[in-house]
């Protein structure tokens, strides 16, 4: 194994599996730490866990674990795989994960590389910004767990940590100074490293500068520096060969509540059946599972859409009325328990948007590897169960306008 990661979440590994893919190494993603230690013929291995919003000793727990197994395979770097629009709070979990595994590897450095310009997510200045704004302008600010108010990560990652932030600027980069003046600011006491990146081009100048360290932390984007310096080496394996395609109609799961999901879901509405998980009616039980398998099956042949995507009105009436945590727990275990039951009726294509219930659809699926097919979205690709069940886990931001009915339409072919 040539490069080792872990992701802290579902949708987020999925992300990262689709871009060393696309780099051309063999991927195998893993839901949760194995149970076994069978040897991975694969170039790159991804344990997704779902850490990110846990507390901070557990993610820690866990990230540590998922090192061990990754170094036990002979991973020879590893890759902390967070979200491109950082998301943390001042507890964590990023850096704490972060210094822990760095304390692991016996590394006095890393650098930290959200960037994902493919997906609009850049860094300048040591501001993370999405698409033309400032992250905490983009919707993140919002967001029901972790919420991001503040741009600059050099003091979103001081807020976490008892070390000094430091910072890659743009011009030392695109000047081929980023070994000397990464090593500059590791002399200078700031061994957390801010990068700045603007598009694919600086993510492989990057990748060409961290050859050798033994711990890198990032968005997806960053794989493909890392991929190519493998490639580039000549270690890289040939790729696997297709199956055959699934048969069936899609289903679609829809939890996340952020400002793209509610225009995909919309969207969606408008071209095919569409049935919406309502917080009162599943919390007061009106609202149970025969229900929506009731309407599935009314609904036909075609695509539907099942969603608890809300907007910040519908989000600010659900926490008004109900402790937030443990809404969030029932529409998450809502989803698990449908995604059993509609493999159990027999379909084989699903589209699950929104990290936290991607996570919690493959837990109930009891699902823990997969291959990665093609690629619907930048960074989002079709998984592929080892029993040929094709899924899709898109984080919530991910994605176009039509990200729903471009998705069924791959999920035909893949």
């Amino acid at each position: 194994m040539l490069l080792g990661c872990i992701a802290d979440d579902f949708t987020g590994a999925s992300d990262l599996g689709n871009t060393l893919t696309r780099a051309g190494m063999r991927t195998t993603l893993m839901s949760g730490l194995p149970d076994d230690h069978a040897p991975l013929a694969c170039d790159g291995a991804i344990i997704a866990l779902k850490t990110r919003s846990v507390p901070v000793k557990e993610a820690v727990r866990q990230s540590l674990a998922a090192l061990e197994w990754l170094r036990g395979q002979g991973a020879q770097q590893i890759l902390f795989k967070y979200c491109s629009t950082f998301d943390s709070t001042a507890a964590g979990n990023i850096d704490p994960v972060t210094e822990a595994l760095m304390g692991a590897l016996g590394t006095d450095r890393t650098v930290f590389i959200p960037a994902f310009p493919g997906t609009g997510r850049r860094v300048f200045m040591g501001h993370l910004f999405v698409n033309d704004v400032l992250l905490n302008e983009c919707g993140m600010q919002d967001h029901p767990l972790t919420p991001m108010t503040d741009p600059d990560l050099r003091r979103v990652l001081a807020s976490q940590s008892v070390r000094r932030v430091g910072h890659l600027p743009l011009a030392a980069l695109r000047a081929d100074q980023a070994v000397r003046a990464m090593e500059a600011e590791v002399a200078a006491g700031r061994p957390l490293i801010v990068c700045d990146t603007l598009d694919d081009a600086d993510l492989i100048s990057i990748g060409k500068a961290l050859k050798g360290w033994s711990l890198v932390t990032g968005g997806s984007g960053i794989a493909l520096g890392l991929a190519e310096n493998f490639r580039a080496a000549g270690a890289v394996s040939s790729a696997p060969s297709k199956r055959a395609p699934e048969t069936g109609p899609a289903v679609i799961l829809s939890g996340s509540c952020s400002r793209m999901s509610n225009r995909q879901v919309a969207y969606a509405c408008d071209r095919m059946p569409g049935f919406a998980i309502e917080p009162g009616a599943l919390m007061s039980g009106a609202l149970d599972l025969e229900a929506v398998q009731d309407f599935i099956r009314a609904a036909g042949n075609g695509p539907k859409i099942i969603y608890s995507t809300s907007d910040r009105s519908g989000l600010e009436t659900g926490r008004a009325a109900y402790d937030h945590a443990q809404l969030a727990e029932r529409i998450e275990a809502f989803f698990g328990d449908l995604a059993r039951a509609l493999v159990r009726d027999g379909h084989r294509r699903i589209v699950v948007g929104g990290g936290e219930t991607s996570g919690s659809v493959v837990r109930a699926l009891g699902m823990d590897r997969f291959e990665i097919g093609p690629e619907i979205d930048p960074g989002v690709p079709v998984l592929i169960a080892p029993d040929g069940l094709r899924i899709t886990l898109k984080s919530g931001n991910f994605g176009q306008e039509d990200f729903y009915d471009r998705a069924v339409r791959v999920l035909e072919q893949a």
